[in-house]
């Protein structure tokens, strides 16, 4: 290998290393975005639930940035095994956008949910969104540290946020039966449950590039699926 190549190859290598590292520090920005959410709702705060759905943008701005990194380095004419890095990269940015704008809604849909009496169920919603935070910070640390064998057991632990969210899905339909009054607030937070759920689904998206990221196109295990909202009538 010639000294110049082995400059360009150290040179890409170093810049991929910083890219792993903003696309961390974002998705970390969204799990502190989420845990904000989370918290505004149970002490129901509207001016803080502003300034969160203000911080979205810093997200976006970040997403932004990564697609114009990750063409530059495109163009530098990268190897496959880059080009997987590369790929992995924008999809990743885009999970953790999307996540952030998930978390945005929830402290969105707060501002509409103090308007009603506090419900009990909002302990639930605390409860889910506490495994989905768990579950990005993780997930990021197995990017962080390329360990495919970790996102894969994170993308499986995918199944216990279904079986939560189903279960408060449940709670809260009983709920509306029971007193009809309440329906207007359980449906606020039915809203913020399905954000909190469309979280997960992101998380095993990142647990599934991690995966291509190291494998390519290897097929990872069937994943199970306990999400029974569907099902009830």
């Amino acid at each position: 290998m010639s000294e110049f190549h082995e400059h360009m190859v150290k040179s890409i290598d170093e810049e991929q290393r910083r890219l792993v590292g903003e696309l961390v520090r974002m998705g970390e920005l969204a799990a502190a975005q989420l845990e904000a959410a989370l918290d505004v709702v149970e002490r129901r705060d509207d001016k803080a639930a502003a300034r969160i759905i203000e911080d979205d943008e810093a997200i976006d701005a970040l997403e932004h940035e990564t697609g114009h990194e990750v063409m530059r380095l495109a163009l530098r004419g990268p190897m496959a095994r880059d080009l997987r890095e590369l790929l992995a990269a924008l999809r990743i940015a885009s999970d953790i956008e999307r996540i952030g704008d998930y978390a945005s809604n929830v402290a969105k849909r707060s501002m509409a949910f103090n308007q009603a009496p506090p419900l009990p169920q909002v302990r639930g919603l605390a409860a889910l969104g506490a495994v989905a935070g768990r579950q990005l910070r993780d997930v990021l640390v197995a990017y962080r540290d390329n360990d495919a064998d970790a996102a894969q057991r994170i993308r499986a632990r995918d199944a216990e946020l279904d079986m939560q969210y189903t279960s408060l899905f449940r709670e809260l339909l009983t709920y509306m039966m029971e007193d009809p009054t309440s329906i207007t607030a359980c449906t606020h937070l039915l809203f913020m449950a399905k954000n909190i759920e469309r979280i997960g689904d992101h998380v095993t998206n990142i647990a599934e590039n991690i995966w291509f990221r190291a494998h390519g196109e290897d097929a990872l295990p069937r994943r199970e699926r306990r999400d029974g909202t569907s099902r009830i009538a």
